[in-house]
Formats: C-alpha cells, structure tokens, sequence
C-alpha cells in the first residue's frame, strides 16, 4: 500500500515538473515573442514602388513597356515642406547657393489620373502623372524628380525620369510618369510635387506642386500592401518577416497545446 501510495506521489511529482516547466516554456516565448513584436515594429519600412515612364506609352496602369522597381528611405511624416521655387545646393567649401528657377522653361500642364483600388475604400496604389513643360529654347534636355507630402509634411522623393528633351512650346513632349506604390505609403492624402533640372549640369529649373495645381492636391493614397480585396474570412498568419518572428510564434502554439494536454491527461485520472 504504501510502495502504491509512493509511486502515485512520483507519478504527481513528475507531472507537477512536466507542468511548471510547460508553464516556463510558454512564460519564456511569450516574453520572446513580444521582444521580436516590439523589435519588428521600430524597424523602418522601406517605401517601394514600380514606375513606368516616357513619352510613347498608354496609360492606365503600369503594364507597358520596361517597369523599374524603386526602393527608398521611411516616409518622412514630421517637419514642414520647403520653398518649392528655390532650390539650397551645398557647393564645394561648404557653401550654400539659392538657385532659383529659369524663367526660359516652366511647367504648361499637368494631370493626374489614380487606379488600383481593389478594396473600394476610396484610395488608390497607382498614380498616373502626365505634366507638359515648355521652353524659350529651341531645345533643352532635362529630367524631373517627383515627391509625395503625406498629410502636409515633407516632401519624400518617390520616382525620377530619364533625360528627356524639351522643343519648345510644342505639346508633343508631354511626359507620362505611371506609379503603384507597393509598400511603404500609409492611408491618407498626398500631395504632389514636380521639380524639373537641366540634363546637363543638374541645375534647378522649375516646378509645380499643390499650389500651382489643385490636380497635385490631395491625392487619397496607399500602398498596394493596404488596398486588399477583404472575404470576410479571419486568416491567422504565421510567418512574418524573415521568418523568425513565425518560428517564436508556432512554438509558443506548441507549448500551450502540451500544457492543455498535459491538464486534461492529469484531471482524467
């Protein structure tokens, strides 16, 4: 009777140890797991589009023609935007030159069409740009660097155009830049801002932004990442990142379903 009574206490001991360690184990990842949700969450988001750009090609998405992929620093939401008609350019010695812009080229159109809304919820992936700059000169070669200001903070560069040539006040230069935001670009309203420079030696131009255009103001706007068509349906998602933020998880999964079984194997006795 008394070896019985032993050996049923053994039996508890054990089961006692398997549980609390069970319960360690789970304590353990837990607090693992918030550590890599905690670390995910202060790694910057880098902002990544595709672009597709020239003269000759159709809009309405970006599906003609060679499309490039650009990848770019966090968006910056914090801080005023700056003066649009000069430009601040560090020169050789550290000094500073205010280059303002050439009154001989300026910008004589623009227009913007949005696409990719797959959720409906009245915000757009793509930006469909179209802007036509003219010149005083028979003929100049030139590109442009577009920016995005989301909410009215700073100006956050998202494509840039190859060389391309301006011939004079013809309209046949208009220039089509077609962009889906992919990652990087929260929910909200953005503004555009095209700056235009001489091919040559890089010097500023001109430029055109929300001010001198309602059609670059408040744009709603958000990544591909964000417009998702949604079923209805809950989808729980391991995996993330690189990988090691799923693995915490699963076995965190795997400890609570032991410690479960390891209650329910003790009370059935």
């Amino acid at each position: 009777m008394d070896s019985a009574l032993q050996a049923l206490n053994g039996v508890k001991q054990r089961e006692d140890t398997v549980m609390n360690n069970a319960t360690r184990i789970v304590v353990a990842i837990s607090l693992l797991l918030v550590a890599a949700i905690s670390m995910a969450q202060t790694i910057p988001e880098p902002r990544q589009s595709l672009t597709l750009q020239g003269k000759d090609i159709t809009r309405g998405g970006v599906v003609d023609g060679k499309v490039s992929f650009d990848e770019f620093d966090e968006l910056q939401i914090i801080g005023g935007r700056t003066a649009k008609d000069r430009r601040s350019v560090q020169q050789k010695g550290g000094v500073v030159s205010v280059q303002s812009g050439d009154p001989n080229v300026w910008f004589y159109d623009v227009d913007v069409v949005l696409f990719s809304d797959l959720d409906r919820d009245g915000y757009y992936a793509g930006i469909d740009l179209l802007f036509d700059a003219d010149t005083t000169y028979v003929a100049i070669d030139v590109y442009a660097v577009l920016y995005l200001s989301y909410e009215y903070g700073p100006w956050n560069e998202y494509a840039s155009t190859d060389d391309f040539t301006l011939f004079g006040s013809t309209s046949a230069d208009d220039y089509i830049v077609e962009t889906e935001l992919v990652a990087g670009y929260p929910t909200g309203n953005y503004d555009i801002l095209i700056e235009l420079f001489d091919a040559y030696d890089g010097t500023y131009l001109a430029s055109i932004g929300p001010e001198e255009a309602s059609e670059l103001a408040l744009l709603p706007l958000e990544d591909s990442n964000l417009d998702a068509v949604t079923t209805g349906h809950t989808h729980v998602v391991v995996s993330s990142g690189g990988g090691s933020l799923g693995w915490f998880l699963l076995l965190g999964l795997l400890a609570v379903r032991m410690t479960f079984r390891l209650q329910a194997a003790r009370l059935s006795k």
